[in-house]
């Protein structure tokens, strides 16, 4: 699986993610947003404090809501 170089919160809860296999893709994020856990997500300021972890294998927010890192690449445009 490819290292996430950077993550960039966009506007309707998209995220631009940068790979180590100089691809840049767009992830939807919006379909996850639901229920108490991720519901969280709907808060703009909430959603842009996304970063990565683990050197690069995935991201996740404050709390610790993430998306697995193969959806991410293989769900991304």
């Amino acid at each position: 699986m490819p290292r996430i170089l950077n993550v960039t919160p966009m506007s309707d809860y998209k995220l631009q993610l940068k790979y180590d296999t100089n691809e840049t893709k767009i992830f939807d994020v919006s379909p996850y947003i639901e229920g108490s856990w991720f519901g969280l997500l709907k808060d703009e300021s909430y959603f842009k404090t996304v970063h990565i972890t683990g050197g690069g294998r995935g991201i996740e927010w404050e709390d610790g809501q993430d998306i697995a890192p193969h959806e991410l690449y293989e769900q991304s445009i």
